[in-house]
């Protein structure tokens, strides 16, 4: 069993708890852009065992009486069908999928935002889907001078040009399918709308990353620089802060360097800013919530490790371009005095391939139990430690096949002869199908299946680069995989 250092429940009671003092003190009334997954956020998972990757919007679920949810996206990211990297989809698919999975949560989705809108003919159609949808859209434009002339922002031709968003909630989450869509001006437009309207309200921000009171090289926030590392951002102690209560606090370099503006603008439309640093503006309370820093600090350290070998694969992948991102995670695993030595399974996997002459994948369970898979002419290397590892899990002899050679030679002839693939070796997949077909009349097979969920957490590296599939199906099953980046044939096309 995976061992824990995050405490799921107190997140949910006191993250609630903080954003409800938050709405009192702006009177009723509070905007709340909210940074990062809201669902599905399996970085945070990863780097704090125990939370939960819906955390998120499982917390807001308890607020669901109160919360409207506006949904932010670039009119430019719709017109050059943006694609989000870990869904595959594109930005104004993700929306729709965002609003089914808000309300499948309970929770009242008011609007879709459309940012930088300049009559995109793309745009444009999808605010027509969404009307006939019954979803209600308004547009943001582009404002010259912005962020840093105010005077011109915060007047009929900059924020007034923008439609007001009508609302009906107290607290007004403001989130979008990925960076740059405009959550922060499109809160600060509201805010701008709602003064001229004669309404106070407030705004603050939700980032998970970094923790603010976690120290600033922390594996945690070192990990948050990894996971930027294409955005550039730079996690820094929080100057404003520390000069208005002596308190070292982590922020990033972004918030910091836009606080100036916000603090002017928030002057201009309050007479007053209820703020004195970027840490002010924030509510997130899961660094309160940590309860082994061990456990959170080791699960850290290998996902700054996954990060890298992800960008290396990126780059031998033709997806990135020069080494400036593979340089940035150098950097922050040098901050975090950790190397590729520091994730076992490498060795394990490099070291099975020279002894076999062929690809290899190997699999730390919890335990700490190191286990290897071989290339043979049955299967990859990706389903056979699938198989190792289930077997060591249900405590089966390795000497037992769980899958009988009559019942994959078939399924090789099916692939081979009719569906013209030249590879005859099982995927991933198709071994799981196997198995479970197998585990109808073997209680040996029906045991290892029983035993799938201890795979969940685990880490995993292979000794090339994975096809799609069996990437996909390591990622369902929970396992954190790299791969080196290298393919196993020198050929130009690879699927």
């Amino acid at each position: 069993m995976q061992r824990t250092g995050f405490d799921n429940a107190r997140y949910l009671e006191t993250q609630s708890a903080h954003i409800r003092e938050r709405i009192e003190k702006f009177g009723g009334k509070l905007y709340l852009e909210f940074g990062g997954k809201l669902f599905d956020d399996h970085h945070a998972a990863r780097v704090l065992p125990g939370f939960n990757p819906d955390s998120k919007v499982n917390m807001l679920a308890q607020l669901q009486h109160d919360v409207e949810i506006v949904i932010v996206v670039n009119a430019d990211d719709i017109e050059k069908n943006k694609i989000r990297g870990d869904l595959g989809i594109t930005y104004d698919l993700d929306v729709l999928r965002l609003i089914d999975a808000f309300r499948d949560k309970g929770l009242f989705v008011g609007s879709v935002v459309l940012t930088r809108f300049a009559d995109q003919p793309s745009a444009i159609l999808f605010q027509e889907r969404l009307r006939e949808l019954g979803v209600r859209s308004y547009r943001h434009f582009t404002i010259d001078g912005y962020p840093s002339d105010i005077d011109h922002i915060l007047s009929p031709q900059g924020y007034g040009r923008n439609d007001f968003i009508e609302t009906t909630h107290s607290l007004v989450v403001v989130t979008a399918p990925g960076p740059g869509s405009g959550k922060m001006a499109t809160c600060l437009s509201q805010l701008y709308h709602e003064h001229i309207r004669g309404t106070r309200a407030g705004f603050a921000k939700f980032e998970t990353f970094p923790i603010w009171n976690l120290p600033l090289k922390h594996p945690v926030n070192l990990a948050y620089e990894a996971a930027t590392a294409d955005l550039h951002d730079v996690t820094m102690l929080d100057p404003f802060h520390l000069e208005a209560y002596g308190e070292r606090t982590v922020n990033y370099n972004r918030d910091v360097e836009i606080f100036p503006v916000l603090d002017a603008m928030f002057q201009r439309i309050w007479d007053t800013s209820p703020y004195k640093s970027p840490t002010d503006m924030g509510v997130n309370m899961a660094g309160s919530c940590i309860h082994d820093d061990k456990v959170v600090s080791e699960a850290a350290n290998q996902e700054i490790i996954r990060r890298y070998y992800a960008a290396r694969c990126a780059k031998k992948q033709g997806l990135t371009l020069g080494n400036g991102e593979i340089d940035k995670l150098k950097l922050v695993m040098s901050k975090a005095g950790i190397s590729e030595a520091d994730r076992p399974v490498v060795a394990a996997a490099l070291t099975k391939e020279r002894e076999t002459g062929l690809p290899a994948v190997a699999l730390q369970l919890p335990n700490g139990q190191i286990i290897t898979g071989r290339t043979n002419e049955l299967m990859g290397p990706s389903a056979s430690v699938l198989l190792n590892a289930l077997k060591a899990c249900a405590r089966i002899d390795d000497s037992h096949k769980l899958i009988s050679s009559e019942v994959i030679v078939p399924i090789q002839d099916l692939k081979v002869n009719h569906l013209g693939n030249h590879n005859p070796r099982l995927h991933t997949d198709e071994i799981l199908l196997a198995l479970s077909i197998c585990a109808v009349t073997d209680p040996v097979a029906e045991l290892a299946m029983e035993h799938m969920f201890d795979l969940k957490g685990c880490e995993a590296h292979a000794s090339v680069i994975l096809s799609q599939v069996d990437m996909r199906v390591f990622k369902s099953l929970g396992v954190n995989i790299t791969c080196e980046p290298k393919y196993q044939f020198h050929r130009l096309y690879h699927k």
